[in-house]
């Protein structure tokens, strides 16, 4: 289970280069990752070779678009464990869980409902189901965390009753890395008749997903957190449901006949897709993932669990750091806070040293408050990060500390 991590760095031309007179240590992979040379290319060779419309097109470029268009559909499909007709195309997470809450949580809620979250969730995953609550009179209720960051089972079971209706869970924390038992909770929702949603941004690059082992009704993620393009994601959902819904946006490719009286919609997938499509950045989402399947997913994993561990050993060892969030199990992810040093100070004062990292409160403002804290310094590894890295990381933290 060797990994050649100076070659995979080879694949992504980004890496090589200096930030502030120092070479780029780039821990901002929760926020987003960077691109291998394979999605570029398949990006600018789309643009230079192949750019048309998709669909209904009567010409070669039109052909040819629409075969690598619906091509990276199914490699979607096959990389999550799906049908083709339940993929659809999105910006990313956020729409993929706007489409739901406006598709079927207006449509199942009423007064006296209840949609069940977790504290740990991205403002993505609260905001959507609050107007949702609010235009239905349902309620919204929220799972606490346990001490160590991780998701209070034992409080979802007992808030999870008869009138919850939807569960949406964020699979990994972006903010803290802490990784939920989503099946676990998808099984416990199902049996009180309740539609799942399951927030994958963060999870998809760090581990394969299974959305039939799984058995959610709908899993969202981002291409960009991928090593994909910006402005693409895709969201699966059950073909039954996907059926049932109505559209979120309406005119173009979603249509299937439209008088001045009447429309009917389209055939799945396409029932969710108006208008001209990201078609480059599909493109660029298909090019990622068959790079990433082509890798050792096995000794990729191994890799970023050595980062992370190595980074917890460090940091448990440095005197005035508080590691915030230690859950049993994590993906690569460190969120802490130094002593008598605002986050913001100590991410610009990495920043000087070539370290990127991300402070604040992710977009979790919820999960912050509930920790009693302003926001962390988070340091976010990925494949391409190195052990040396992590130790950079650390040696610029002991100047901060020593400046401070």
């Amino acid at each position: 289970m060797s990994l050649n991590v100076s070659a995979l760095r080879d694949a992504f031309p980004i890496l090589h280069q200096e930030a502030n007179g120092k070479p780029l240590v780039y821990l901002d992979n929760a926020a987003t990752t960077q691109k291998p040379r394979a999605v570029i290319d398949a990006i600018r060779d789309y643009y230079q070779g192949t750019n048309s419309n998709v669909h209904r097109g009567a010409h070669y470029l039109s052909d040819r678009a629409t075969a690598d268009f619906e091509a990276a559909r199914d490699t979607v499909a096959a990389f999550l464990n799906a049908d083709r007709e339940e993929i659809i195309w999105t910006k990313g997470t956020t729409e993929g869980i706007n489409l739901v809450a406006q598709c079927i949580g207006r449509e199942r809620l009423k007064a006296g409902d209840e949609v069940l979250i977790t504290t740990l969730e991205h403002h993505a995953n609260i905001v959507p189901w609050q107007q949702a609550c609010l235009a239905t009179g349902a309620s919204l209720k929220v799972v606490p965390l346990r001490e160590d960051g991780g998701v209070d089972t034992e409080a979802f079971h007992r808030l999870l009753n008869e009138r919850t209706r939807i569960v949406a869970l964020s699979h990994v924390s972006n903010s803290l890395g802490s990784v939920t038992p989503v099946a676990e909770l998808i099984a416990a929702a199902r049996a009180v008749g309740a539609i799942t949603l399951v927030d994958g941004a963060q999870a998809v690059s760090h581990f394969p997903v299974d959305v039939r082992a799984l058995d959610c009704d709908f899993y969202a993620f981002s291409g960009h957190k991928l090593f994909g393009p910006t402005g693409i994601g895709a969201l699966y959902g059950r073909r039954e449901l996907l059926e049932a819904m109505p559209p979120y946006q309406t005119g173009g490719e979603m249509i299937e006949v439209v008088t001045f009286e009447k429309s009917t919609w389209n055939q799945l997938p396409y029932k969710f897709e108006p208008g001209t499509p990201n078609i480059a950045g599909v493109v660029g989402l298909g090019a990622a993932i068959r790079w990433l399947q082509g890798q050792d997913r096995d000794a990729l994993a191994h890799h970023e669990q050595a980062l992370l561990s190595a980074a917890h050993e460090q940091a448990e060892a440095f005197p005035g750091l508080k590691i915030i969030g230690n859950a049993a199990t994590k993906v690569g992810v460190l969120s802490f806070l130094l002593d008598g040093a605002h986050p913001a100070d100590v991410g610009v004062l990495l920043d000087k040293q070539g370290v990127a990292v991300r402070t604040g409160h992710h977009c979790c403002m919820p999960l912050m408050d509930s920790l009693g804290i302003p926001g962390t310094v988070r340091a976010s590894f990925s494949i391409y990060n190195t052990l040396d890295e992590v130790d950079v990381l650390f040696q610029a933290l002991h100047k901060i500390r020593s400046f401070l």
